[in-house]
């Protein structure tokens, strides 16, 4: 049942370059709030970093003098440089990931020579486990876990709002890919299963929109009923075994993500950029395949 008390104040922020979600979620009787995924501008052709999108955010905050408690992470973003580093250092908010972090860290960091990153997830602040609470004013932040696009990746449920980041989609669109290293189709499946449990009115913010045939407008919210019942790849009646099948051979079809070599090495270390050296200059790194 939804009632004032925990119902969080949702304000989305829709990244078109990465289709990317960003919420600034707020309860709405203290003017406490979260910062969940937000996305740093990067412009790949001419490797240009820019803020403009995370000074929209800080912008909005503090015009209606919202307290910003935390800086979410819902997993290591393989689509676009995550801009949680920045506003934690503008803000002084912790920035906050799930535990199994270091998974992550310690299958992509050699793959870019990043020898010296301690792969212990000690670049943020909090490191949450399945079940874990956090305040946030009147409402409680609770933790779930739930894997399968990645080890890492986290469902934030605020009051009645569900924050599933990577995990699915809109129900016109599906799930998530699991085809990167550690992903499963197998472990997303009761993932999402976990996700579906919750009361059928709970809100389910999705973490990307791409317009599947028949849709014009990005769209970014949607209940649990509307996926049980709607879901291209998981409605109700869908068996496991079928969704595994099905997963797996869509995503044996996919293409990397356009921004996944810069994106992975940045997040990894917290969206922190590479060290600038001695005149000023900071360098991406370009793992080669040599076939």
């Amino acid at each position: 049942m939804t009632t004032a008390a925990n119902h969080p104040d949702v304000t989305p922020f829709f990244d078109p370059a990465t289709n990317t979600w960003t919420y600034l979620v707020a309860d709405p009787a203290t003017g406490d709030a979260v910062i969940i995924d937000a996305v740093l501008d990067y412009e790949p052709k001419g490797a240009v970093v820019s803020h403009a999108g995370l000074e929209r955010l800080l912008a909005a905050a503090q015009q209606r003098q919202l307290q910003l408690k935390y800086v979410m992470e819902s997993h290591v973003h393989a689509d676009h440089l995550a801009g949680g580093h920045w506003l934690r250092d503008k803000t002084g908010a912790p920035l906050v990931i799930g535990a199994r972090i270091s998974e992550v860290q310690r299958e992509f960091a050699p793959r870019f020579g990043m020898d010296d990153l301690a792969a212990d997830g000690r670049q943020f602040d909090m490191l949450l486990d399945d079940g874990a609470a956090l305040r946030l004013g009147n409402l409680t932040i609770r933790v779930l876990h739930t894997p399968g696009h990645t080890p890492a990746c986290v469902t934030y449920l605020i009051g009645d709002a569900a924050f599933v980041g990577d995990t699915m989609f809109m129900p016109d669109y599906g799930t998530a890919r699991c085809d990167f290293p550690g992903g499963d189709a197998a472990t997303l499946h009761a993932s999402i299963a976990k996700i579906l449990a919750l009361p059928p009115e709970t809100r389910i913010f999705v973490g990307h929109d791409y317009l599947p045939a028949g849709r014009s407008e990005f769209a970014c919210e949607t209940t649990v009923a509307a996926q049980k019942a709607g879901n291209i790849h998981v409605h109700d009646g869908v068996a496991a075994a079928d969704f595994i099948a099905m997963r797996r051979a869509r995503d044996a079809t996919l293409t990397p993500p356009q921004l996944i070599l810069p994106s992975l090495q940045v997040n990894i270390a917290a969206g922190e950029l590479p060290p600038a050296d001695s005149k000023g200059r900071r360098f991406l790194r370009l793992p080669l395949q040599v076939i």
